[in-house]
């Protein structure tokens, strides 16, 4: 073993004796010393019970004859900053996280790392930060939580919120929602950006097979963690099984392969690059558009399919995913069990991996045994009826498609999976708001109508953090009239549980002078999924020809003014000061600082 500690111990005699009085014993001090990083804290669900997770990894670390040295930077929840200026923190938290985490391991190195988070930003969060720090290291995914009575879940709240504000329900209705739709810790039980990054860093291979996703509540995850403390000391001072070492252009793809399966959320989008640029890897929008056209989307599990996302394990998680995708994937890659992709699946065959699946489905079966009835399944769902296989796929267009045009030169994306087939070729009356809250209350009060094009702009990584409108596009797609006969369209995101034509990511954004700043009330707007186009192809006067357009455009831009800067001070001024655009990740950048 090559451990850095001991040429740290060696370099620094103040270091036995400061760990000495933090509680290590001396015998530990000559032993592999493993970094465990998790995003343990009260701040959520997906973060509460990661305490008991690290303890099991520090238990197999001393199984294994090492020493885990516990290291927190929790996470913030966007489902309780959801409508507030708390939501602005969310995106630039990944980089705070990333950067806690190379700070914490750059000041005192470890021989090896496991990483522990459940959630949006903690899990891209811990993997930007293990690929800083780039010593040999596992992922630890918190796992999901249970549904709730009816099987609900917490994506729903959007739209029980919604037909409260519309008097469709009572209050009273509205508050069982609330009080039932968080019943466990774990990650919200939908496929959203928390459940779709654990999948991500298992396609990645950065974790034990099988591992993403699974209930937070299950003990088989605690043996995942302690299995998971155990493979640290076997890889410490390897340097061949650092993430650099196993982390490919063809590990990416794998990875954007099973977003395309799953139907991930799209602020995978913004995580995916990010993660890669820590390696030198580009990836854009692009790079999701080729890979997505013509795969094959696969699991019914919500916001987009019917089921929660606890039966994503039941059935199989990650290696059953891949197994039905198999021949498209690179399955000669690395991983961090020493083996390739391949063979790790060939491996969990022979295991009873998926037996032990099949199990717990059957648990699941009778505890929802009334539900499931009332929609005809008398015996319960099976495997199929959640991942579904190749050749009977729910579509073959994969999840999401990358649009471009003058409105978004670089992009924008849509998540055409949970879009209603209506909009998906549709030319459009231009609504721009410079706020999500105005533009709520007008949808809320119709004062939007059936063939708008609903705009909410300035709120880009520059313009105000690049939040979620969660509550816009919940109220949109809630709503039987315009659900199916407006689209909204944004230089921020999505939540990874919003439905509906939503377009997010509009680049660039108009903090920068983006055309999506140009657009005026009346604007004709071309929204074209087939074709990838997002086109102002007109004005209140009429359609007008591509080159009429680019000279009133230019018009418009010579006019334009930026806004002053929403944020003097403090880590959203850094983020407005140095992210890149939606489309390229939203990470920061500093060459303009370095030239």
């Amino acid at each position: 073993m090559n451990l850095i500690s001991q040429k740290m111990r060696a370099l620094a005699p103040e270091l036995d004796p400061l760990r000495i009085g933090t509680g290590w014993k001396p015998e530990d001090l000559s032993k592999p010393q493993i970094f465990i990083e998790s995003t343990f804290g009260d701040s959520h669900p997906g973060s509460g019970h990661l305490d008991r997770l690290v303890e099991k990894v520090r238990e197999g670390v001393s199984d294994a004859g090492g020493h885990g040295a516990r290291y927190f930077t929790t996470d913030m929840c966007d489902g309780e900053s959801q409508g507030t200026d708390g939501i602005n923190y969310s995106l630039v938290s990944r980089e705070m996280i990333a950067n806690m985490i190379e700070i914490q391991a750059g000041a005192t190195p470890f021989d090896a790392g496991v990483y522990l988070a459940s959630c949006d930003k903690g899990c891209p969060g811990n993997l930007m930060g293990m690929l800083r720090v780039d010593i040999p290291s596992l992922f630890v995914a918190g796992g999901t939580m249970n549904a709730g009575p009816e099987m609900l879940t917490l994506e729903q709240l959007g739209m029980y919120s919604a037909q409260y504000e519309r008097g469709e329900i009572s209050e009273d209705r509205l508050n069982w929602a609330k009080c039932n739709a968080c019943p466990s810790c774990g990650a919200c039980s939908f496929i959203g950006t928390a459940s779709t990054m654990q999948i991500m860093a298992e396609a990645l291979g950065l974790s034990l097979p099988g591992s993403a996703l699974m209930p937070a509540t299950s003990p088989d995850l605690m043996e995942y963690a302690y299995l998971s403390g155990k493979r640290a000391v076997a890889i410490a001072g390897d340097d061949s099984m650092k993430p650099s070492s196993i982390l490919t252009m063809e590990s990416f793809e794998n990875a954007i392969l099973v977003h395309a399966a799953i139907s991930g959320s799209t602020n995978t989008l913004l995580h995916l690059p990010a993660i890669a640029h820590e390696l030198g890897f580009e990836i854009t929008g692009d790079t999701f558009d080729r890979l997505h056209r013509g795969a094959h989307y696969l699991l019914d599990v919500r916001p987009a399919g019917r089921w929660p996302a606890e039966v994503f394990y039941y059935a199989g998680g990650v290696p059953a995913i891949m197994e039905e995708i198999r021949d498209v994937l690179h399955l000669d890659v690395r991983t961090v069990t020493g083996k390739t992709l391949g063979e790790n699946l060939e491996e969990l065959k022979k295991n009873g991996f998926y037996e032990k699946c099949g199990c717990r489905l059957q648990d699941f079966n009778r505890r929802y045994a009334d539900i499931l009835s009332a929609q005809g399944y008398e015996n319960g769902i099976g495997k199929e009826d959640i991942i579904r296989p190749y050749d009977r796929a729910i579509g073959t267009a994969g999840s999401i498609a990358v649009l471009k045009g003058n409105l978004a030169p670089e992009g924008a994306v849509i998540k055409h999976t949970a879009c209603p087939k209506e909009m998906y070729r549709a030319v459009l009356r231009a609504r721009p708001f410079d706020s999500e809250e105005e533009c709520l209350d007008a949808v809320l009060h119709h004062r939007v109508k059936k063939g708008d094009a609903v705009f909410i702009r300035y709120e880009g990584p520059k313009g105000s953090g690049m939040p979620e409108m969660f509550y816009t596009s919940e109220a949109i797609s809630s709503d039987k009239e315009l659900g199916r006969a407006i689209a909204l369209i944004t230089d921020g995101r999505f939540s990874g549980a919003s439905t509906g034509p939503v377009i997010g990511h509009c680049s660039p954004e108009a903090a920068d002078g983006g055309p999506i700043a140009l657009v005026e009330e009346g604007d004709l707007i071309e929204l074209d999924v087939f074709e990838r186009k997002l086109n102002i192809i007109g004005t209140a006067g009429g359609r007008k020809t591509p080159e009429e357009m680019e000279e009133i455009l230019a018009e418009r831009r010579a006019a334009w003014q930026p806004k002053p800067r929403r944020y003097k001070r403090g880590a959203l001024r850094l983020f407005s000061d140095h992210a890149v655009s939606p489309m390229r990740g939203a990470w920061l950048d500093y060459e303009d600082d370095l030239r």
